[in-house]
């Protein structure tokens, strides 16, 4: 009998998180209003939600290097588990911001997560660096098409009121889901092989000879992030509500085909990476997502919003498995699980702080600000990542 490669496991892993990821994002801010919040204290929640992410990953980042990668992987499935539990029955807002802040609610439904670097690692020891790219590639598309179909079952609240359900016990019962999530992940981490950390791992740092390079790449990944949080999605979600009325159907069907053309961008991003390099389709797939989604806060009318929405969904991620590639590229094998860990850190502590900034804009009617920052943060990333590090290239382009 074949055996099953443990990038399967993780796969499916990814895909039943980034479902669940999928409809929270959708379902959280329309969830914290019904229970009576404001726009701002939506904004908060989903700042917590990413600072608190962002320790979780530092913590990975130095346990990483000296610990079964597994081990950690079904510590993070357990707190999923319990995330989705609280967040389904406490109604009390300081204990929900705790628990945003010490579990795994993802606003952004994007791998900003504590899974993602250990996965990374794991990801990395199985393929060649010639099919590195094409493998992160297929990882994100699985995540991505997952989250679509999430986005899409945001709708389900709306539907069980048609059967008498309540439809503040139908969102509820989405979080039931999500933590079920976390119980079959965990399940699927169990069958990944052990990998025991180098002897006297205490006596080597996590980050070696490539610190210089992983610290300015975190610095600009934190730029971006920092951009990208004055739109995730939920807060993306919250001002198609209250600029056009959307209804939960509405928004779940829009994000599930936004979900769509991220996920089948990947492919797309892997193929162009071996034609112009990792670095250029990074820097030349952004610029265009980030002018459609400032022409978006501009347009007058939802179709023409939801079109410029829908072509910044279809470059805005081509990014993703060509940067993860490029990180574990430029690393040594005894880094990637710090080097992915402290790029992801700075991204989701820069995230954590532009939501809550978002929800301030919002408050004061502004509401098209946190697009329009959004845009143009991330134009100047792309031009900085492009001078500092077009000639520093991975083994495959050289």
């Amino acid at each position: 009998m074949q055996r099953i490669q443990p990038a399967n496991f993780l796969f499916s892993a990814r895909a039943l998180r980034d479902f669940g990821d999928g409809f929270v994002a959708v379902l959280l801010p329309i969830y914290l209003l019904a229970l009576g919040f404001t726009p701002l204290q939506v904004g908060v929640i989903a700042t917590a939600s990413l600072l608190g992410s962002a320790l979780l990953t530092i913590a990975v980042g130095f346990l990483g290097a000296q610990h079964d990668h597994r081990q950690l992987l079904l510590a993070a499935a357990s707190l999923m588990i319990a995330t989705g539990v609280a967040f389904a029955v406490v109604h009390d807002y300081a204990l929900l911001l705790v628990i945003a802040f010490a579990g795994t609610i993802n606003p952004s439904a994007g791998s900003v997560s504590v899974f993602v670097p250990l996965e990374h690692a794991v990801l990395t020891r199985e393929v060649t660096d010639a099919e590195r790219t094409r493998m992160f590639a297929r990882y994100s598309l699985v995540g991505a098409l997952a989250a679509a179909t999430g986005a899409l079952a945001a709708a389900t609240p709306d539907l069980l009121t048609a059967v008498g359900v309540d439809r503040l016990a139908g969102i509820k019962a989405m979080f039931i889901l999500y933590a079920l999530l976390g119980l079959l992940g965990g399940f699927l981490y169990t069958r990944i092989p052990q990998h025991r950390p180098a002897p006297d791992p205490g006596t080597a740092p996590a980050l070696g000879p490539s610190r210089h390079i992983v610290f300015k790449l975190a610095a600009l990944f934190s730029l971006d992030a920092f951009a990208g949080g004055f739109v995730v999605q939920s807060l993306l979600a919250l001002w198609l509500f209250e600029r056009f009325d959307l209804s939960l159907s509405e928004a779940g069907v829009f994000f599930f085909w936004a979900g769509v053309l991220s996920t089948f961008s990947f492919p797309v991003a892997a193929w162009l990476s071996r034609h112009i390099g990792l670095i250029n389709t990074m820097v030349f797939t952004h610029i265009p997502s980030s002018i459609a989604l400032m022409l978006a806060a501009l347009a007058p009318t939802l179709p023409v919003v939801l079109i410029l929405l829908l072509i910044r969904a279809a470059l805005s991620q081509m990014d993703v498995p060509t940067r993860s590639s490029y990180v574990m590229a430029v690393v040594t094998e005894a880094e990637r699980a710090a080097a992915a860990s402290f790029t992801s850190v700075p991204r989701s502590l820069a995230a954590a702080a532009s939501p809550a900034l978002a929800g301030v804009l919002f408050a004061a009617s502004f509401r098209a600000w946190p697009l329009l920052v959004c845009g143009a943060l991330k134009i100047v990333y792309d031009l900085l990542l492009l001078t500092q590090f077009r000639h520093l290239k991975p083994p495959e382009e050289r």
